[in-house]
């Protein structure tokens, strides 16, 4: 266990703009299929309905694949976490914090005493008990990788205090929602919402934190925030990805047809 969120970080450590697909259909052959083109999944539990089943086929599809899994939880309280981590994931994104208050419980609960309060039932990360005890627990401790999302008005306001807190790992940028919080739904290219996002560009790489972002399909505004300073990008996911070949198919096709 480990070796696909350090072969992560070090892509991000060396420069590396790392792209992955949002997982949100249940069959693990999507992850499986997906494997060899992608840096990361970012495995979506807030906008899917997806039963611990399903997550649990995508995590051993993300591993098979030696691909890191990072899982998007429905919210910050410890039971959207806890079982999330202890199935296996490499790491988790957090939406729509408010506090710093509340990123310091996520750090917690992505921990083991005596860095945090994360309770000890790792039945997936410790193959299964095999590898159980210290070493574990210090290797679990240092490999997790833990993300919050950026997109309230209370996170923006918090963002000093935010990039401060000890073991967070990355900050990521909502920008739809972030938009919305700013009174501009959908309009992700106003100057007040690129000025947020700028901020928060900055504020955590001073700090010395990646940046992450989520995002539609969408190849120009993946490449607008790459040059923004986002280091990883979540550019659509696997529903989109159906769709948009589909369109494009079927619109060549009909074309050359209606054309010859």
């Amino acid at each position: 266990m480990g070796q696909a969120i350090n072969k992560f970080r070090e892509k991000l450590k060396s420069g590396t703009i790392c792209l992955g697909p949002g997982i949100t259909l249940t069959d693990p052959l999507v992850t499986d299929a997906l494997g060899d083109s992608v840096d990361f999944f970012w495995i979506d539990l807030e906008h899917s309905l997806m039963s611990p089943e399903a997550l649990n086929g995508h995590l051993l599809s993300a591993r098979a694949r030696e691909v890191a899994s990072l899982v998007r939880v429905s919210g910050s309280a410890t039971p959207f976490i806890k079982p999330v981590l202890d199935a296996g994931a490499d790491g988790i994104v957090v939406p729509q914090v408010k506090t710093a208050e509340e990123v310091r419980q996520v750090i917690r609960d992505c921990h083991y005493p005596p860095l945090g309060t994360r309770g000890f039932g790792p039945r997936v990360p410790s193959n299964y008990g095999r590898e159980g005890g210290s070493e574990y627990v210090d290797r679990a401790n240092a490999d997790i990788f833990v993300a919050v999302q950026i997109e309230t008005m209370g996170a923006l306001e918090a963002i000093d205090e935010i990039v401060a807190i000890p073991g967070i790992d990355s900050l990521v940028i909502g920008p739809q929602d972030l938009s919305g919080a700013l009174g501009l739904l959908g309009d992700v290219e106003h100057p007040k919402v690129v000025a947020a996002i700028e901020t928060i560009v900055k504020k955590a790489r001073d700090a010395g934190l990646f940046v992450g972002a989520g995002m539609g399909t969408d190849p120009d505004y993946a490449y607008i925030m790459a040059k923004r300073g986002v280091q990883w990008l979540q550019i659509g996911g696997d529903f989109g990805y159906l769709i948009a070949y589909m369109d494009e198919l079927n619109l060549s096709v009909r074309s050359r047809i209606e054309n010859a």
